[in-house]
């Protein structure tokens, strides 16, 4: 009996390990993708929201943003440990924003690459995503 009560807690252990090892090494694509209502601070408009819609393919990220200026696609985007990079081009410049992924929200900064404009900005997900 105590053989069988052995052999059934090793089986457990190996069971829960295992579960771990899963979880850990699955891909933190849920993460960024969805719709995200977010917030500009600084620069030459002072603040200003707009909503970026992400899809997260492992390190990659791609999707669009829509502003009071306008609407565009992410001309490149990625996620690398709990930072994101996007460039956001524009009719006359483009739109580096960096943010780290920080208890469900993004936080970070925002700079032009011709004008020398530069901010922050945070986003927060949409509950519904």
């Amino acid at each position: 009996m105590k053989r069988i009560l052995t052999g059934c807690l090793v089986v457990l252990t190996f069971a829960c390990l295992a579960t771990l090892v899963r979880a850990a090494d699955k891909p933190a694509e849920a993460l960024l993708t969805g719709t995200w209502q977010c917030q500009s601070h600084g620069g030459s408009r002072g603040e200003m929201s707009f909503t970026l819609d992400l899809q997260q393919n492992g390190e990659d990220v791609t999707g669009s943003v829509s502003s009071p200026l306008g609407d565009a696609d992410i001309a490149s985007g990625s996620f690398k440990g709990h930072h994101l990079r996007i460039q956001i081009n524009g009719a006359d410049t483009a739109y580096i924003l960096t943010a780290d992924y920080q208890n469900g929200k993004l936080v970070g900064a925002w700079h032009t690459t011709n004008t020398g404009e530069k901010g922050t900005w945070e986003g927060k997900k949409q509950a519904n995503n």
